[in-house]
């Protein structure tokens, strides 16, 4: 079976807060249509210099703690050089460094291989800009 690559994007709000949003069930919905019961890589990407992917526990609190600790780490003040936006918006921009903005993935018979208790998850930080956009490429 010769190789398939299909790619599509979506889009998404995640609010005026700091967020970490499941979309696994998005990328299960495009390997429906673009992996079609074959093995291969689902990689995705926010195109975004202020978001990041990870794969994560959602649900227990563990997205809320990723939060927490971002926050900490990266706190919303005067400290950033990088300073147009709301107070503290330069630590936005450093989030990619900590949560990278891609994450590339196995599919197994057309399905993400994931463990029990992962999930995909946009992690947003900025609340300037609540419209993002998530592109998933599947490589079979």
């Amino acid at each position: 079976m010769a190789d398939t690559f299909v790619t599509d994007t979506f889009e998404l709000t995640t609010g005026a807060r700091e967020a970490a949003v499941d979309i696994t069930e998005r990328c299960e919905a495009f390997l429906t249509r673009a992996a079609q019961g074959r093995d291969g890589l689902l990689n995705v990407f926010v195109p975004h210099a202020t978001a990041g992917v990870a794969i994560i526990e959602t649900g227990s609190g563990s997205d809320h703690d990723l939060i927490a600790t971002l926050h900490n780490l990266l706190p919303a003040d005067d400290r950033w050089q990088h300073r147009h936006g709301s107070p503290g918006h330069g630590r936005d921009h450093v989030l990619p460094a900590f949560v990278a903005p891609h994450a590339t993935l196995p599919v197994i018979g057309g399905s993400l291989d994931l463990g029990t208790w992962q999930s995909v998850v946009l992690v947003d930080t900025n609340k300037d800009n609540p419209r993002r956009t998530v592109r998933l490429s599947f490589l079979g």
